[in-house]
């Protein structure tokens, strides 16, 4: 039997339990954090970094992935903060031109961000690697997967696997971009 944790969250006492993520923690008492790049059947990642929030432990406050981040007796968190907003709003300004519809769209209107300072690249993906975590994890066909590094990363479908890639289409659901769809098409 595991341990019950008790952590407050925007002010409010939860009991988790050991091992919980603070984001696990958060839905069970229904409290929202928003994600992208998270998906319950599959280990949490942290790219996206929207469901950060601020952590104080030990009278030190931090920003977490709240996704990745397991939960701690006494923990303090706020999931909504001056720095907590500033980054997701910058997250979201970033990606908002990669990806304007569907799930982008909806956080951008939340956070009142209407134009994006940025501008984007010649890619539609957020590389939130829901697409390869899902086809390698749940499918395990390794059929998607990242190529290149930093700026130079992007998503593509393993040349060898095309054919089984354009039968399952399972990812399709998961993408907040809709650019996995441009990838399988065949």
């Amino acid at each position: 039997m595991k341990k019950t944790i008790i952590l407050e969250i925007d002010g409010k006492n939860v009991e988790a339990e050991e091992g919980m993520t603070i984001l696990e923690a958060a839905k069970k008492a229904g409290i929202e954090i928003p994600t992208l790049c998270y998906h319950e059947g599959l280990e949490p990642y942290g790219a996206c970094r929207i469901c950060s929030v601020e952590i104080e432990k030990k009278g030190k406050s931090r920003i977490v992935a709240a996704c990745c981040y397991r939960v701690e007796e006494g923990l303090k968190i706020k999931t909504s903060s001056e720095k907590v907003d500033k980054l997701r709003r910058i997250i979201i300004e970033m990606l908002l031109p990669i990806s304007p519809t569907g799930p982008m769209l909806s956080l951008a209107q939340k956070y009142r961000i209407e134009k994006s300072r940025f501008y984007a690249g010649k890619t539609e993906c957020v590389l939130c690697g829901l697409c390869v975590r899902y086809c390698a994890t749940i499918k395990r066909e390794h059929a998607v997967t990242f190529v290149g590094r930093g700026a130079s990363r992007k998503i593509m479908v393993v040349p060898e696997k095309i054919g089984t890639c354009a039968l399952c289409r399972e990812c399709h659901n998961l993408c907040p971009s809709g650019k996995i769809m441009d990838l399988t098409a065949l």
